[in-house]
Formats: structure tokens, C-alpha cells, sequence
């Protein structure tokens, strides 16, 4: 079973180690000694708790910081606990009341500490993103599909009109994927679905409609680490951006290497009969004077326009030689 992320912003190494020995069988603990750091840190995690140590922390600038922690919707679902002198709670309490979840006592045992970290480790939030995300679901703009590991279990409308699909009735990513090693592809996903990592952003080849195929950046994003094997997958064909913020959330490696493996296998590339032939177009050729050219058959010359066509998933020739040189495909014709 994956563990919980606790993060503990703490000056105090007794209190950590304390912490650790009773935390560490349920918990992954991440501890850090500066408050601006430990924002950074909680926006790659993701953590469920955040402990602050208010007692490590007397500058009255320093506790301002703490806002900080609910300053971006990516952690107002972090369960955020304070822990200092009995006497400051009503004032903190008071003052940051839109910031902290709970006061501890720092009069309790170090057990009853432990008690309450365990204790809201859930907070009932846990279909949050889950929820959100389905709600803007057809809303978004690029193919977005819902994904089970290997399996897809809903489609948003982009994602139906792109690949021209309407039924997710078993079908898998794997369909999509042109790879000579599904088995890798689909341990990679369950790697994914299972681990600790929040998210994957690379490059792979897909096979869309009549098994054209078309490069693409996709980005991988967990709703919910608690959503046992549910992520989303993001479509971006422009090849011009990704579709993720790098600072958010932490990387999946493995992921990443898998699918740009299947890309670099898969790679597309114009054959060099095909290269000619659009060389010769980006220069204004017509089919015979190609034919007089390249001393082959103007019914050869269109098979290969045909061809072109359907492998770039373009609905003209024009558009397939702007696909060719916007991908670097073929080299821009020389006067």
C-alpha cells in the first residue's frame, strides 16, 4: 500500500525524530527547516498533512509565510496542523482562521501527537480533483481521456472527435499507442497508477483514425493519489507546448522514458521517395512535371500523394507539406 505524504516544517530535531519514529510505517516524511523552501517542497508533493512547528518559528514575519501554504488551489486540500504553546491558539486560530485546519496543543504527549496527524489523514477530500476535473471535462479544448492504468474509461469530445471513437467499451491506450512492446506500456501505466508520483509530461506517436499516425506531447496527471489507478491523460498535437506546469507535482521517470522510447521507435519519417516528392511541391511542381523530374509515373507520383495525406492526417497535400516543415520533416526548398 502507498504511503501518505506528511510534510513537517520544523527547526527542531528532537520533535522530528519523534515524529518520524511513530510516522514512518504510514507515512512518507518529508522534513524541512525553512518555510520557504517547504512551500516548494509541498508544491512537488502534494502532501496530505502539513505539520508546522510554530515553536520553531518566533519571528512574527516568519508565521506570515505560512499563508503562503494555501496560496494555490493545488494545496488548499492539504490538511494544514500548527503545533505551539496552548496560550497562542485562540489568536492564531483567530487571525488565520481560512489557513489552519487545527491547533495542537504542544502540552500533548508526543503519542497524542501522532494520534492527530493520523487521525486527518483523509479529511473526507480525497474525490476533490476527482470531482472538479470531471465537472470541466468536455469543456477542455485538447483530447483528454480518463484512464484505469491501460484502460480507458471516458472520453471527453475532442478526444471522440480527434481519434473518431464513441465507445470506451474495451478499449485501451495501448490501441492508440504504435508499439512493438505493449506489455512495457501497460507496466509502465500501472507503475504509474501505483507509485507516488503525481504526473508524466513526454513525447509518443499515436495512431488515429484508420491508423494515421501523428506525433504528440501527452501529459499524465494523478486526480488523486487515493484514487487507486485513475489519472488523465492530456493530448497536445501542436508539438509547441506542454500541456502542465513543470513546477507542480512530481515526475514520473519511468513513465516519461517508456513513452519516448515508443516515440523514438515509432518515429515518423518521410520516405525518401516521399521527400522528393514534397521538396519538388514546397517549389510549386505539378504532378508532370514531378513525373518528368523524379522519370516515374504521374499515377506513382499521386499514390505517393495519397500516402502523404493519410499518414500526416491532413485533408490535403497543403496541408501535409506544412505539417512536414513545421515538424522538421523535410528541409525548406533553396532558390
Amino acid at each position: 500500500m502507498e504511503k501518505r505524504q506528511l510534510l513537517i516544517v520544523s527547526r527542531n530535531q528532537e520533535l522530528i525524530d519523534r515524529l518520524v519514529e511513530r510516522l514512518s510505517v504510514d507515512y512518507e516524511i518529508s522534513v524541512e527547516r525553512s518555510i520557504h523552501v517547504a512551500y516548494n517542497v509541498a508544491l512537488t508533493l502534494l502532501p496530505e498533512i502539513i505539520f508546522f512547528d510554530k515553536n520553531s518559528f518566533d519571528k512574527p514575519s516568519d508565521f506570515k509565510n505560512l499563508k503562503t501554504f494555501k496560496s494555490t488551489h493545488f494545496l488548499t486540500r492539504s490538511y494544514l496542523l500548527v503545533y505551539g504553546k496552548p496560550e497562542e491558539s485562540a489568536a492564531l486560530i483567530k487571525r488565520f482562521k481560512a489557513i489552519i485546519d487545527e491547533f495542537i496543543p504542544d502540552t500533548l504527549s508526543i503519542d497524542e501527537v501522532s494520534r492527530k496527524i493520523g487521525k486527518n489523514s483523509n479529511n473526507g477530500k480525497m474525490n476533490y480533483w476527482h470531482e472538479c476535473f470531471m465537472g470541466l471535462f468536455n469543456l477542455i479544448v485538447k483530447p483528454i481521456v480518463l484512464l484505469q492504468q491501460n484502460n480507458i474509461l471516458a472520453m471527453n469530445d475532442a478526444f471522440k472527435k480527434t481519434f473518431r471513437i464513441e465507445e470506451t467499451n474495451g478499449l485501451h491506450l495501448t490501441d492508440l499507442v504504435n508499439v512493438e512492446n505493449k506489455a512495457k506500456v501497460k507496466t509502465s501505466l500501472r507503475n504509474f497508477a501505483r507509485g507516488k508520483h503525481m504526473k508524466a509530461v513526454t513525447t509518443t506517436s499515436l495512431l488515429v483514425h484508420e491508423n494515421k499516425l501523428r506525433n504528440a506531447k501527452i501529459s499524465f496527471s494523478k486526480l488523486n493519489r487515493h484514487i487507486n489507478d485513475q489519472f488523465i491523460m492530456i493530448i497536445d498535437f501542436s508539438g509547441e507546448e506542454y500541456s502542465m506546469d513543470q513546477n507542480i507535482g512530481s515526475h514520473a521517470e519511468q513513465v516519461e522514458k517508456c513513452f519516448k522510447e515508443n516515440s523514438e521507435m515509432t518515429e515518423f519519417s518521410f520516405t525518401k521517395r516521399e521527400k522528393e516528392i514534397i521538396s519538388l511541391l514546397c517549389k510549386g511542381y505539378k504532378t508532370k512535371e514531378i513525373s518528368e523530374a523524379l522519370f516515374i509515373s504521374p499515377k506513382t507520383i499521386e499514390k505517393h500523394r495519397s500516402n502523404i495525406i493519410k499518414r500526416t492526417n491532413s485533408e490535403t497535400i497543403l496541408e501535409s507539406i506544412i505539417y512536414a516543415i513545421n515538424h522538421n520533416l523535410v528541409d525548406f526548398p533553396v532558390s
